[in-house]
């Protein structure tokens, strides 16, 4: 059997330049307009430049944001269920000709990360946004922050991608793209794989729904973002170690593969698992293991919210599948980790396993108990907590499905 098909059934579509054409681009790039992206924008670009985004040329027009807010599909109905946009401010905005090109700039160094051919100029309903692809408009939800404080115009066109932001050199081996991974997949013989999606080192019940995938499948990819978190988060290359330590300890050989994807969390809840669905189909991935409030932060969202979503989609919206996962606990009557679906017993009998709660407990120099973390994991961990100065500690705390 083949892998799955990059999503909008052609190929790849990275838009990095290379060779001749870069050198050339780079040179006509440093006389044009300059505009200074966001964290998030530039993911979206590195994304695009690497064909994780495989079909999108560039950032979405206004009848696009309006289709993917409203209907989950762009102009041309294209399935896409979070817009992907570029904004910038009124002052900035003014000095952009539409047919005109600008250079789009790092924010951390100011290089140039591409280079875009502006085809339009539009302002869009920020709450709207909100309301339709993160359920709330609350500033207190950190998507509709990061949404409410971007620029108040969009500029739209295709994009040429000059640089991979600096995510190569920082991250190596681990910063796979869709071509690698597919390559990779292929030499070890998978065409079912599945994607588990992480921002956190993984705890037990990771490692529980990464084993109940491959029992299924014919390989899992842990595939962690490499882009910006929350406050208080634990950074891409301490999670990498420790993700890595847990493979090489407790997973049989060739039955994982760890990688890493460079945009920054939406925390959109269930339009983002459908957007991680679609992107883990460009790096072949027949399925996306979906498990307790995937995606999501507080309680902005109810804890299988991302596994109905599934269900409403139109047929042939998307080739790879959601690996729907219940509740996943430690019980002590089972004597394992088991899920809702699989164990009889009391709450009292189990020990609900969480990202946050193991935070919470490493960052306050507290016991973590044997069952929620291998040790050697929890090395790693506490390992990076040691080394925080006071100021750079962050006060982790427990909401909604976290608290339980």
């Amino acid at each position: 059997m083949a892998l799955v098909n990059p999503h909008g059934g052609g190929s790849l579509r990275p838009l990095l330049l290379e060779g001749e054409a870069l050198i050339a681009e780079l040179a006509r790039a440093a006389s044009l307009p300059k505009v200074k992206v966001s964290s998030r924008e530039k993911g979206d670009i590195v994304m695009m430049g690497q064909g994780g985004f495989t079909p999108l040329d560039g950032f979405m027009t206004h009848t696009d944001w309006q289709g993917v807010c409203d209907g989950m599909k762009t102009a041309s109905g294209l399935f896409w269920p979070i817009p992907i946009t570029l904004s910038t401010d009124k002052a900035a905005a003014e000095g952009i000709k539409v047919a005109g090109d600008v250079a789009l700039i790092d924010p951390d160094d100011g290089s140039i990360l591409a280079t875009m051919k502006v085809t339009e100029k539009y302002a869009i309903d920020k709450a709207h946004e909100c309301a339709t692809v993160f359920k709330t408009t609350d500033l207190e939800h950190p998507g509709v922050k990061m949404v409410m404080e971007q620029g108040e115009i969009n500029l739209a066109g295709p994009i040429k991608v000059l640089s991979l932001g600096g995510f190569p050199e920082t991250y190596g081996e681990l910063l796979m793209s869709p071509k690698q991974t597919r390559a990779l997949f292929e030499s070890y013989g998978w065409s079912k794989v599945a994607a588990f999606q992480t921002r956190n080192p993984m705890h037990r019940s990771h490692e529980y729904l990464a084993k109940v995938a491959i029992e299924t499948c014919d390989g899992v990819l842990i595939h962690s973002l490499l882009g910006n978190l929350k406050p208080g988060d634990i950074p891409a290359d301490v999670r990498s170690e420790a993700i890595g330590t847990l493979i090489e300890n407790y997973f049989v050989k060739k039955t994982v593969i760890q990688a890493g994807y460079p945009l920054d969390m939406r925390y959109a809840g269930p339009r983002e698992a459908l957007l991680h669905a679609l992107f883990r189909q460009n790096y072949g991935c027949s399925h996306l293991i979906v498990g307790r409030d995937h995606a999501g932060v507080g309680s902005y969202y109810g804890p299988f919210d991302a596994h109905h979503i599934f269900d409403e989609l139109p047929r042939g919206s998307l080739e790879t599948q959601a690996l729907k996962i219940d509740w996943t606990f430690w019980c002590y009557q089972c004597g394992g980790m088991a899920s809702a679906r699989t164990c009889p017993h009391a709450e009292d009998k189990r020990l609900l396993l969480s990202g946050t709660k193991l935070r919470k407990m490493l960052s306050e120099g507290g016991e973590v108990p044997a069952e929620f973390s291998r040790p050697e994991v929890l090395e790693v961990l506490r390992k990076y907590y040691g080394s925080l100065a006071e100021h750079e500690k962050v006060e982790v705390k427990l909401s909604g499905h976290s608290a339980r």
